[in-house]
This record gives structure tokens, sequence and C-alpha cells, in this order.
């Protein structure tokens, strides 16, 4: 059974956020910074399980390009060069859905990791 159809993808440049808008009648907004530190690319989640790379430093990475990838996904180009993942419509929708938790437990990595995020940055994913 295919997973939730995007119906609008846009994405507002000055404020770093990309919207998808599902046949479901769901809509997600996210931060260019969580959809790069969620990236589905082998760089940030490695070739198996514990062996994900936290992404530092990316409050203001911005998306330079979104490239379309058939009928099931696309490519964001990130401004600082990562443009590798494909993010599925499933993967969009799983990052929307799981927006707050998966947010929270990446500010928690990143905390553990002794990193304090930049200040002025977006305080939401």
């Amino acid at each position: 059974m295919p997973g939730p159809t995007p119906t609008v993808i846009s994405y507002r440049r000055e404020a770093r956020v990309l919207e998808v808008a599902f046949a479901t009648g769901e809509r997600f907004e996210y931060s260019a910074e969580y959809l790069r530190v969620y990236s589905p690319s082998a760089e940030v989640r490695g070739h198996g399980l514990g062996q994900e790379v936290l992404q530092i430093g990316k409050e203001k990475v911005s998306i330079d390009r979104i490239e379309p990838v058939g009928n099931y996904a696309v490519r964001l180009c990130f401004d600082d060069g990562h443009d590798t993942g494909l993010y599925s419509w499933d993967e969009l929708w799983r990052l929307g859905r799981n927006k707050d938790a998966l947010w929270q437990a990446y500010l928690e990595r990143l905390e553990a990791a002794g990193h304090k995020r930049t200040a002025g940055s977006r305080e939401t994913g």
C-alpha cells in the first residue's frame, strides 16, 4: 500500500522552512536545519544501527535546490554542500508526524555531546 503523497512542496527561503502538504490533509513545516540533521543519507545515518553521525553547526543551513526524483522523492541540496539524501514521500511524512520527538532527541544528543546551538537560531525543528 503506497504511503501519503505530497500535493504541495514549497520552500520559504528567508525563513529557511520547507512546507509540505499531503493528500491526507496533513501539512508540515520543517526547518532546513531539521531536514539537514535528519538527512536520510549514509553520511548522516551511517550504514547500520549505531553508526549515525551527529550533525553539529547546522543552525544556519539553507536549502539551495529541491530536485524531484521520479514520483517518489526529492533531493534536497543544502548550502553546506550536502546533497546525497533522497527524501521519499514516506520519509517526509514520518519526519513531519514525529517532528517534536525527533527534534527533542536531536537537542538532547547535542547537549550530551557538549554542543551549544548558536544564539538566535530557530528554537524548533
